[in-house]
This record gives structure tokens, C-alpha cells and sequence, in this order.
């Protein structure tokens, strides 16, 4: 009994041991922190930036109708000109001539017709009395009517002089800005060659063509169908320029043509714009980026790319519920906005979303927000 005891005495250390251990309180790790922001539906008005080229809207070459030496460039490169102003003048000289010449054409056949038609008409009284042959009589009424359908031709030989002798005023077909001229006083212009001397180009409104893809156009169209895209001001989407420099151009303009089939190989649609250019600076040939406002985006909310993640069933977000509770959302994504994404579905207004600790949140699990006050209206 005696040597026993200590074995007892090991064995009930052991038991007061065991249940020491297991009477030791459990360690419950604390919610984690994130921060948070509270979506609000906002009307977004929804824009296109595309690279767009500069053409006037009207452009006419001026050739030389006759053929003669140039005796004088009548305008200053570079202006503006109006429709009828003079722009070159050509050598008249020959053309008076030949506009002389016409017109003596001209009388004398008038005079070979008067001597015809009397002739006609005093063998017409011989016939009449027997006196001449009816034959000789049908040949003098031939010779008068061929002798007035010559004057006729005469007298158009002298309206084409006189219009030759106008072409050598060289006058601006249109109203619009005259280039550099292509010819120089003293040089021969010829009609047969219709050698350019300068160009008109009307700018004011100018044009600026560009492109957008097809599949862009589509989700435009789709977006439209579903109700979520509320059509621009008048049902003509608004133009704006922005310049070189960065500078928003101050006069909106309108999409003035879209064509009807798509290039196969950018797979784009072509689209013109006209903008007005009342004091003619925009030039054609520059390069501005067109900003199109095709619409606005009904109820959409903007969320910071950190709060928006992916899996394979799609894209989502983090919600902390009114209960502190963590609840996974799909989302129907949009277009960037800067760096924002624009959600189209799956969230409500009000909804708190989770924009920074989602790594360390679990569907179902509690989080808190990281301080009181530090949710921040997710606004357009």
C-alpha cells in the first residue's frame, strides 16, 4: 500500500492536469476592417472620344476656261473670298478679237439672208404669174431658209465669243477661303488642259470624319433598346472638339452623316460631324478628337475599381448588409468613367460596397467598417 501511493498520487496530478487544460477560455479572431462606399444612382451623360479629321465642307477647284497669258492675280492668298469675286484676270485681247470677228460673221449672214428671202419672195410673184419655173422658185426658198438658219448660227457663235471673253475674269465659284495660287502672272493657262489656278474651300461649317467601331454602336443600340439609355437633346447626339492642346473647342457642333455599311477591314462605321467655325479657326487637315454624347445612362452607379472583382461566372462586388454581414453581388459592368467602372445592374441604391479590404472578407462573415463616417457617396 505503501509503495502504491505514489503512483495515485502521479495519476491524480495527471487528471487535475488534463482538466486544467481544458477549462482554458478560446481565442475568436475580430471582424476585419475595410472601408466601404454607399452607392447612389446617378443620370450619367454618356460620351465617345474619337480621332477625328478636319475637311471643309465645300470645296471648289477654279481651272482656266480659255486659253491665254495670265495678266493679273486679283486676290490675296489665303482669304477669304465671296462667290463672284475676282480672282485672276486672262489676256482679253484675243477673245475681243475673235468676239469681232463673230459678230462680222453674225451681219454678214444676216444680209445673205435678207437677200435670200427677197429673192424668195419675187420669184414667188413671177410663179404666180407664169413667168418662172416652179422649180427655179423651191430652189430660191431653200437658199432662204438655210441663209436664216445661218444667221442663227452665226449669232450662237457670237454668244459663245462673248462667254470666252467673260472667262477671262476668273471669278470664285463659292464663297469660302482661296488657297495659294497655282499659276503666276505671266504664265500660260490653257482651257483644252484646264490648268488649275487655285482652290476655294468653304469652312464655315466644316466637317470632321471619323470612325467608330461597329460593336460600340451596337451596345449604343442595345443599351437604347433595354431602356437604360435616355436619347440626347433634340434625338441628335451633340458634337464637341477637343484640340490639339487640350482645349475643349467653344462651338458644339451635330452628327451630320453615319454610313450605311461597315469598312471590313477596321470593322468601323464611318461618321461625319458638322461644326460651325464662324471665326475660321479650324483649319482643314487638323487632327481633333471628336467627343460624342450619343445619350445618358439612367440609374447607373460609379464604383472604384478596387471594390469591383471577377470569377468565372462573371464580375462582383462585396456588400456589407445592415447587419454587418458580407454578401457577394454580381454586377452588369459598363465603360470606364476615368478610374471608375460604370455598373449598369446588380446593385441597389443605398448599398454599402466594399472598396478596400475585400481580401480579407468572406461571403457570410461579419466585417466592420474601419472608422465611423468613412464611407463615401459613390457619386458620377
Amino acid at each position: 500500500m505503501i509503495r502504491s501511493l505514489p503512483r495515485q498520487l502521479l495519476l491524480a496530478a495527471g487528471i487535475l492536469l488534463v482538466a486544467a487544460c481544458s477549462k482554458a477560455p478560446s481565442f475568436t479572431p475580430p471582424p476585419p476592417e475595410v472601408e466601404v462606399v454607399t452607392a447612389h444612382a446617378v443620370n450619367l451623360p454618356l460620351t465617345r472620344d474619337l480621332v477625328g479629321r478636319l475637311t471643309p465642307t465645300l470645296t471648289a477647284q477654279v481651272n482656266a476656261r480659255v486659253t491665254g497669258n495670265v495678266l493679273q492675280l486679283a486676290y490675296t492668298e489665303g482669304s477669304d473670298v465671296k462667290a463672284g469675286q475676282v480672282l485672276f484676270r486672262i489676256d482679253p485681247a484675243p477673245l475681243q478679237a475673235a468676239l469681232d470677228a463673230q459678230r462680222a460673221a453674225l451681219a454678214q449672214a444676216r444680209a445673205t439672208a435678207a437677200n435670200a428671202a427677197q429673192t424668195a419672195r419675187r420669184y414667188a410673184d413671177l410663179v404666180q404669174r407664169g413667168l418662172l419655173a416652179r422649180q427655179t422658185y423651191d430652189v430660191a426658198e431653200a437658199t432662204a431658209r438655210s441663209s436664216a438658219a445661218a444667221v442663227q448660227q452665226a449669232a450662237a457663235n457670237v454668244e459663245a465669243a462673248r462667254l470666252n471673253l467673260s472667262y477671262a475674269t476668273v471669278t470664285s465659284p463659292i464663297a469660302g477661303r482661296a488657297g495659294i495660287a497655282l499659276v503666276t502672272v505671266g504664265a500660260l493657262v490653257s482651257a483644252t488642259a484646264g490648268t488649275p489656278m487655285t482652290t476655294v474651300e468653304r469652312i464655315d461649317p466644316i466637317y470632321a470624319n471619323f470612325s467608330e467601331p461597329y460593336s460600340e454602336v451596337e451596345q449604343l443600340r442595345a443599351a437604347q433598346a433595354a431602356g437604360q439609355l435616355k436619347p440626347a437633346a433634340g434625338g441628335t447626339p451633340a458634337v464637341q472638339l477637343v484640340l490639339p492642346d487640350g482645349r475643349v473647342y467653344a462651338h458644339p457642333g451635330t452628327l451630320d452623316f453615319s454610313d450605311m455599311a461597315v469598312d471590313p477591314q477596321t470593322g468601323a462605321v464611318q461618321l461625319r460631324a458638322l461644326i460651325p467655325n464662324p471665326d475660321r479657326s479650324l483649319l482643314p487637315g487638323l487632327f481633333v478628337t471628336v467627343r460624342l454624347h450619343v445619350g445618358t445612362l439612367d440609374r447607373v452607379f460609379l464604383l472604384p475599381q478596387t471594390a469591383v472583382l471577377r470569377d468565372p461566372k462573371g464580375a462582383f462586388v462585396y456588400v456589407l448588409n445592415g447587419h454587418g454581414i458580407v454578401e457577394q453581388r454580381p454586377v452588369q459592368l459598363g465603360d470606364m468613367r476615368g478610374s471608375d467602372w460604370i455598373v449598369t445592374g446588380g446593385l441597389g441604391n443605398g448599398q454599402r460596397v466594399i472598396v478596400d479590404g475585400v481580401q480579407k472578407v468572406k461571403p457570410g462573415a461579419p466585417a466592420r467598417v474601419a472608422a465611423p463616417g468613412a464611407g463615401k457617396p459613390a457619386q458620377g
